[in-house]
């Protein structure tokens, strides 16, 4: 265990951030998710739709320092990209 208080209180910082980080991980995913199973479905308006609600959650992840700007720009291209391909 920690001896010093700011090592203490490093300590709970890292456990709150880290919770924060998960969640919003574990959201991220769930909408990248939801925008591959409508275009495995060739569904292109639920496509479509997905991603519009997509991008402003891979942006904002990356504003908060979850993942990476270029990450995020990656994500948003291939998913694009995956659904320009339904035409």
């Amino acid at each position: 265990m920690a001896h010093h208080k700011s090592a203490i209180k490093r300590i709970k910082q890292n456990a709150k951030r880290n919770a924060r980080n998960r969640h919003v991980s574990s959201t991220l995913k769930t909408y990248i998710k939801r925008v591959r199973e409508a275009v495995e479905a060739k569904d292109k308006d639920a496509a479509v739709a997905a991603l519009k609600l997509a991008i402003p959650v891979i942006d904002a992840t990356a504003t908060k320092g979850v993942i990476h700007s270029s990450n995020a720009s990656r994500n948003v291209s291939r998913l694009t990209k995956l659904v320009n391909t339904l035409g």
